[in-house]
């Protein structure tokens, strides 16, 4: 028996899916790894690669003044229909060096029935919907996997796709009147250093949103930001061995 679909949260988001869906896909097979360790900014060039692409796409859909910058931030401007704050959209092209990014094979599911899903690429890898609640839930979604052998690169792909689909749109649909929209889309976020040559006076956005979170509806107006954190532990080193009597419970 065919599983349902689940329904869109809005009729703009039935229509935009399969765009966003397409370019994501395009995008997640562009291998832009950041690396930890480098003497570059942007830490790998291959990063570069996706945002070319950006640039020109943005240029088609009518995103004149898009630019790549000597740091590698893609910048553009929606023009505004009407008076308001300028509006930025942010995501970040790389993706975490903890995985390989090279052929990306991304799995497309329609309607998933539920069940486990085994990744093609590598079958011992398995997603079961009895250990991920977030899968459980997602009964009738349409839904992207990696193959097993790589990173997907969702993290934070899907937020490009989602922003070039969006400004795709409101280019073609100036109706209702909206505000100057500005985008960005930046290097190195996976290795702390997304920030690092970001000119906020070049972004020129009175408020702006990050496409980089978790499910749908969700807000987060403020982050704990960290890179590393250093710890002192004094103590004796003890044997187990010998410890009965003196070794004390770290917790």
């Amino acid at each position: 028996m065919a599983t349902s679909s689940a329904e869109f949260a809005s009729p703009l988001a039935a229509e935009l899916a399969e765009d966003v869906l397409e370019r994501f896909l395009r995008y997640a097979r562009i291998d832009t790894q950041s690396a930890q360790v480098s003497d570059t900014y942007p830490s790998t060039p291959k990063q570069l690669d996706l945002s070319r692409l950006l640039v020109e796409e943005l240029r088609e859909a009518g995103l004149e003044d898009a630019e790549l910058t000597e740091h590698g931030y893609v910048f553009a401007t929606l023009p505004g229909t009407a008076a308001g704050p300028t509006v930025g959209l942010n995501a970040h092209v790389d993706t975490s060096p903890d995985a390989s990014g090279t052929d990306v094979a991304p799995q497309v599911i329609r309607a998933y029935a539920g069940g486990p899903i085994v990744l093609g690429g590598d079958p011992s890898q398995v997603l079961d919907p009895q250990e991920n609640e977030e899968l459980a839930a997602r009964v009738g979604h349409d839904l992207v996997t990696t193959d097993g052998t790589t990173l997907l690169g969702a993290d934070d792909k899907a937020g490009v796709a989602e922003i070039m689909a969006a400004v795709a749109y409101l280019a073609e649909h100036p109706a209702p009147p909206r505000a100057r929209v500005r985008v960005a889309f930046t290097v190195d976020e996976e290795v702390a250093a997304g920030t690092d040559n970001f000119d906020l006076a070049q972004f020129g956005a009175d408020v702006a949103y990050t496409l980089d979170g978790s499910g749908l509806g969700e807000l987060q107006t403020e982050t704990f930001s960290a890179k590393s954190a250093k710890v002192t532990i004094r103590g004796h080193s003890v044997h187990p061995g010998t410890a009965k009597g003196r070794l004390v419970n770290a917790v």
